[in-house]
């Protein structure tokens, strides 16, 4: 019969100040930073407690502050480049004011989505960060966390009107920016692999196109404007579709939603024997690691992740230590980044 592993006692404050020769409540206060502890004092308890294997409870210290020091993320992906990076951004500012991080994922899955939220409520996190997955479509679990008092900020997908502050870029504008670019190069049958519409950015992204054909005098052709989704696949497929159309019918540009859905176009375009941007100019948007590295380098908008990440948590921070009031948008500019993709 196997035996069971000894369990190790856990050494207490009291131990710690025993072994100092100090009392406990001043043990106490020097590993909570607390400042009529003197630098020296501090130093000494800090390196006996490491010494001696002391840990903190922190459930104790949670039930004492009604704070757990953690905050949970929810993102609705981790394959691109994108979300690693906010996440950096992120932890960045939660490890610097000595707050751990849980990282929930929902792989674009609304329920999945909600199941991470509620595993956060029931570990009593002091805040969310929230990027929306693509299939979520009532908010009615956002409504419930902000009117029962959690902290919640969402960041790149926002949810507007519903209260909640929310950090990312103007999406609209950019994909202007970028449409427009093709425009002023002579480029007029342009199609759009656009997002679900559901989703913040999906929307405001089409919305940009439109607008940039409009303000332009281009009308919109129904038949160039396919959905495509965030990855490589929809990408893909989306590209198959619009070139199926004869060849005088198929769009001499394309904008994609993101760079994903860009790189799945680039690969039907390729099996198609046609050249990029020869036969098809592309763009796409986030400027994914892999942009620049593709056989074509693509074109896109240069979304800061790692900005997007450290704004929304500070903002976080901010509502829980009671210093900002929610905020409908905070934006972080972006930039155009022109390759070759474009044939510009």
């Amino acid at each position: 019969m196997k035996k069971s592993r000894p369990r190790v006692k856990r050494v207490t404050v009291e131990e710690v100040a025993h072994e100092v020769g100090l009392s406990a409540m001043t043990v106490s206060r020097a590993l909570n930073n607390h400042p009529n502890v003197s630098d020296k004092t501090r130093k000494r308890i800090i390196e006996t407690s490491r010494r001696l294997g002391y840990t903190p409870n922190q459930i104790a210290k949670s039930l004492v502050l009604r704070k757990t020091q953690t905050i949970g993320v929810v993102v609705p992906e981790i394959t691109h480049s994108f979300f690693p990076e906010a996440i950096r951004g992120i932890e960045e500012v939660t490890y610097r004011l000595g707050y751990h991080l849980i990282l929930t994922h929902s792989a674009e899955d609304g329920r999945r989505e909600e199941d991470a939220i509620r595993t956060l409520e029931a570990k009593r996190v002091d805040g969310i960060l929230i990027s929306m997955a693509e299939t979520v479509a009532d908010y009615t679990i956002y409504k419930n966390l902000l009117r029962q008092g959690t902290h919640v900020v969402f960041f790149d997908r926002c949810v507007p009107g519903i209260g909640a502050s929310c950090v990312g870029i103007d999406d609209e504008a950019s994909a202007r920016r970028v449409t427009e670019h093709l425009i002023q190069h002579g480029y007029r049958r342009i199609a759009h692999l656009c997002g679900p519409q559901q989703v913040s950015i999906g929307e405001a992204r089409f919305r940009g196109f439109k607008e940039a054909l409009t303000a332009n005098g281009l009308a919109m052709d129904d038949d160039l404007v396919v959905e495509s989704g965030f990855h490589e696949a929809g990408g893909y497929d989306a590209m198959k579709k619009l070139l199926q159309l004869p060849p005088e019918r198929r769009p001499r540009a394309v904008v994609a939603v993101n760079d994903p859905a860009a790189y799945g176009a680039m690969k039907a375009i390729s099996e198609a024997g046609l050249r990029i941007p020869e036969d098809i100019a592309i763009v796409g948007f986030s400027d994914d690691i892999r942009s620049e590295l593709m056989p074509t380098p693509l074109t896109t908008v240069r979304q800061p992740a790692y900005e997007v990440g450290r704004r929304a948590a500070q903002q976080l921070f901010a509502e829980i230590e009671g210093r900002s009031e929610p905020a409908d948008q905070i934006t972080v500019k972006t930039e155009l980044v022109i390759r070759h993709s474009c044939g510009c």
